[in-house]
């Protein structure tokens, strides 16, 4: 069986206009991934430092509740999560509002104040510094940069060095994307996001191996085609895979996104876009890349 039937789309002839919308994409991404390394991002305590604490309380207590009560006691720059299964609360103070190693207790007896006849129990309690913050971003880019270098170093050697830095450029792209959402969306960067874009970039490259695959087949058989015809022959032929493929996690993923729950909100929201994203950039970003290096060799040759 077969999701869809087979199909002549002419991909690699819409590459300029793919070219256009990615370079969009990645500008947006580059300037999110700079304003996260200087800090000025919506920083979750993770990279900027800070508390953490979980509570869970016999009656329900609504944000707007809490909100009120840290206000009163001065206490700022409060990012405030409501998880409904259990009555439970999830406080984030920043490493500005109070000093570490204290913050845990002032959230706690500030709730004891204020909600005396609701009582409750502290089911977590983290506390991070402004210094570790600082080093856990900085060994995050690290990260990032040390996987795309493996990607690149991959490819090459399964397939050729073209495809090696196409894989990669594609991989970067997705990457991008996702820090282009969270940037313009204001959505707090923390661990978990880094988790969703290191599980993206695995499963962008493993999309682009199977494209590259099929047309490594197809460039075997067919020596004297046009370059771009072997390519959308490749990438039709896999078509239906892709789709299923996609569809499939990206309705996992969305799953997790409506039903997961705060506290994995942002993390499902980064599966989404990264799922969609990353498909696209399989058929326009990086087999585009390679034909276009191909024919400017042939061209030289010539």
């Amino acid at each position: 069986m077969e999701f869809i039937g087979k199909t002549r789309i002419d991909f690699i002839g819409k590459r300029n206009i793919s070219f256009i919308v990615s370079a969009i994409i990645s500008l947006i991404g580059i300037i999110g991934i700079v304003q996260i390394a200087r800090g000025t991002a919506n920083m979750g305590i993770d990279f900027s430092g800070g508390t953490a604490v979980q509570l869970k309380f016999a009656r329900p207590v609504s944000l707007e509740q809490a909100r009120s009560a840290m206000a009163r006691h001065n206490v700022k720059d409060v990012n405030l999560q409501e998880i409904k299964e259990g009555n439970k609360l999830l406080i984030k103070v920043g490493k500005t509002s109070l000093a570490v190693g204290k913050a845990a207790d002032t959230i706690e007896e500030v709730f004891k104040k204020e909600f005396a006849d609701n009582s409750f129990v502290v089911e977590s309690s983290t506390e991070i510094g402004p210094s570790i913050g600082d080093k856990l971003r900085k060994d995050t880019l690290v990260a990032v940069a040390i996987s795309m270098l493996g990607i690149i170093i991959y490819i090459a050697w399964r397939f050729d060095f073209k495809f090696g830095i196409a894989a990669a450029i594609a991989t970067l792209h997705d990457v991008m994307a996702i820090f282009a959402a969270f940037y313009v969306l204001n959505k707090e960067v923390n661990l978990l996001l880094i988790t969703a874009v290191l599980t993206i970039a695995g499963y962008s490259l493993t999309d682009t191996v199977v494209v590259f695959d099929r047309i490594r087949e197809n460039l075997h058989k067919n020596l004297k085609e046009p370059i771009a015809k072997i390519f959308n022959q490749s990438i039709n032929e896999v078509l239906s895979r892709t789709i299923i493929t996609s569809l499939t996690t990206f309705l996992a993923a969305s799953s997790l996104f409506f039903f997961g729950g705060e506290v994995i909100h942002d993390f499902a929201f980064a599966l989404v876009v990264g799922v969609a994203v990353g498909t696209y950039s399989s058929i326009f970003v990086a087999s585009p890349i390679v034909v276009v290096w191909e024919n400017r060799g042939r061209k030289a040759q010539a």
